[in-house]
């Protein structure tokens, strides 16, 4: 059948499964939201408020849901505006498909109304890019585009087409849904190494990344640790892939991560590295890094290997091939000493926390655990970045894979809310936003999409007044030199978000707006922080509300995230507590 290049991309869309596509219309768009219109019945548009929140629920659809993300956006502005969303799904190797359009061929570059090369702009943080200059073109382009999205180690590919493209008429025939390439089979050789490496060792650790999550290989992972009887450890955007009540599973390691799992992985003789690619967060300081261990490491994208960390044996292959096949080559051996060990530093672990998270106060701790009960095994968790972001990271108990949804790479404060849009639209499960008062304030407006489609969001913000992460390192680093990150903004989150159109809730009092006290903003939040029996109150009637609900939640802005290493130090620089704080 004839259709235009505008009704090409619809019916190409559909024909590769998408169900849900997010953007915002515009001029050089304009005749492919005419084709979503006639077709609404069996495509949805979700309408954003700003591109850069479209570009993030399509980000958060992809994750939660495993499937590719689409997003759609007009030329010039529209364009440039994904371009945040797009490099924060490049760094976490996320499958998004953005489709922008582009002024006439004729009038490319021209410096016409609203035009902007989008392929170039975009060529380093895509897998690939794609303009479309011809309609015959346009359908096979889209088609592949979805193939790279989600082949091998995921990323972001963009297609841009110009209007002339969307108007002309061309035959369609419905294709196949583009099928993904899986990356290459380890060879045996290379695994009869590793389960010879792993049998010498007698302290060996799992560490795995975000590549396990996509890979779907988190038995696999747990299977081996039992078979070789040790811990295991995760990057933070592998968190999920291993449940938190996992007796093996000591939690994320790094720069924030548990204090065990850090140790732990300090002590190792044997680092067996899965889909992850040793970022600096990850390492600390790369000489000091390991230096007990040999390392083997397994990825889907061979680029990463011994790109950061070198490794003694290193394979490029099909992760959750490898693992099932691996697991039948290691020799299933006790390692009741090492085990032993571990316990010793869990033990220290609680010992800490409770110093730092006493029961009866309310801190970032006792809040995300109190969420925490009121969620299933399957509800999708998301974050902004900051603090609030690590705490998180630190404390809820993770249990499904996908369930954890963050910037991790790029650290993008504002991905949060239109993250959480996009999650619970591709679980349909009411999903938890964990922000802070800095990352909220940066794309809040895109409460009037959660209002207007009636997403089931619990946004928790966890308003201390300043930029905690930063206010955190000019505390521990830059002689307390507060160089503008206290706040002390007059925004009344509850008042706003009732505005917005949704229900909202607030834990204690804001520092010089609802406060009585005289102290003066974030100099002694102590009279603002709410109290445990008020905090659970709110949450019991947050989780009630069906639709989008907000709750404002003080903590202090002297509340730490601990342990850290400083930046580029190793475990001796541990910091388990800051005195006088």
């Amino acid at each position: 059948m004839k259709l235009t290049g505008a009704e090409i991309v619809v019916e190409t869309l559909i024909e590769q499964g998408t169900d849900v596509v997010f953007g915002y219309p515009g001029g050089q768009v304009i005749h492919l939201y005419d084709a979503l219109y006639t077709r609404s019945d069996r495509i949805k548009h979700v309408l954003t408020a700003h591109e850069q929140g479209a570009s993030h629920a399509a980000d958060g659809y992809a994750r939660t849901s495993g499937k590719v993300g689409v997003v759609i956006a007009t030329s010039g502005p529209g364009a440039t505006n994904l371009v945040t969303g797009i490099a924060t799904a490049h760094l976490d190797s996320i499958p998004l498909v953005a489709i922008t359009g582009n002024v006439p061929n004729s009038l490319i570059g021209r410096d016409s109304f609203q035009e902007v090369d989008i392929t170039g702009i975009t060529l380093p943080i895509t897998k690939h890019n794609f303009f479309v200059k011809s309609v015959d073109q346009l359908a096979d382009t889209i088609r592949e585009a979805f193939a790279i999205a989600k082949s091998g180690r995921p990323g972001p590919v963009l297609v841009d087409v110009p209007k002339d493209v969307q108007v002309a008429a061309y035959e369609y025939a419905v294709g196949q849904i583009a099928e993904k390439t899986l990356p290459r089979k380890a060879k045996d050789e290379k695994l009869q190494k590793a389960a010879a490496m792993i049998a010498a060792s007698e302290k060996p650790y799992i560490y795995f990344g975000g590549g396990v999550v996509t890979a779907g290989a988190s038995e696999e992972i747990m299977a081996l640790a039992d078979a070789i009887d040790c811990p295991i450890g995760c990057t933070m955007m592998g968190l999920s892939g291993v449940p938190d009540n996992n007796p093996r599973f000591l939690g994320m390691e790094g720069m924030h991560g548990h204090y065990a799992s850090s140790v732990g992985q300090d002590e190792a003789d044997l680092i067996i590295t899965v889909g992850a690619r040793f970022s600096d967060r990850g390492t600390g300081n790369v000489a000091k890094y390991a230096r007990r261990a040999k390392i083997v490491h397994l990825d889907a994208d061979g680029a990463e290997l011994n790109k950061n960390v070198t490794a003694a044996l290193s394979i490029e292959c099909d992760i959750k091939d490898a693992l099932s096949r691996l697991l039948a080559m290691v020799e299933k051996k006790q390692r009741p000493e090492w085990m032993a060990r571990i316990a010793e530093l869990k033990a220290e672990e609680e010992k800490q926390l409770k110093e730092i998270a006493p029961e009866n106060k309310l801190t970032p701790y006792a809040l995300i655990r109190e969420v925490s009960k009121y969620t299933n095994p399957d509800t999708p968790i998301v974050t902004d970045v900051g603090q609030h972001q690590m705490w998180v990271a630190q404390y809820y108990p993770f249990a499904n894979p996908r369930t954890f949804v963050s910037s991790g790479g790029l650290g993008t404060m504002g991905f949060g809310l239109g993250a959480a849009i996009g999650s619970a639209m591709a679980t349909g499960k009411k999903t938890v936003l964990f922000t802070g008062d800095g990352s909220f304030g940066m794309n809040l407006n895109e409460l009037a999409t959660a209002v207007s489609n009636q997403v089931p969001v619990v946004i928790v913000v966890l308003n201390n007044g300043v930029l905690g992460m930063v206010r955190q390192w000019q505390t521990l680093f830059f002689n307390k030199h507060y160089s503008n990150t206290i706040l002390q903004r007059k925004t009344d989150f509850v008042k706003l978000a009732e505005a917005f159109g949704l229900p909202a809730f607030r834990i204690g009092s804001i520092p010089g707006i609802t406060c009585p006290s005289e102290c003066g903003a974030c100099l002694n939040m102590e009279n603002c922080i709410g109290t445990v029996d008020e905090m659970k109150e709110v949450i019991r009637k947050a989780f009630e509300v069906d639709g989008p609900v907000l709750v404002d939640c003080t903590i202090n802005c002297d509340e730490f995230v601990l342990p850290m290493l400083p930046p580029g130090g190793c475990i001796e620089d541990i910091i388990v507590k800051v005195e006088g704080e």
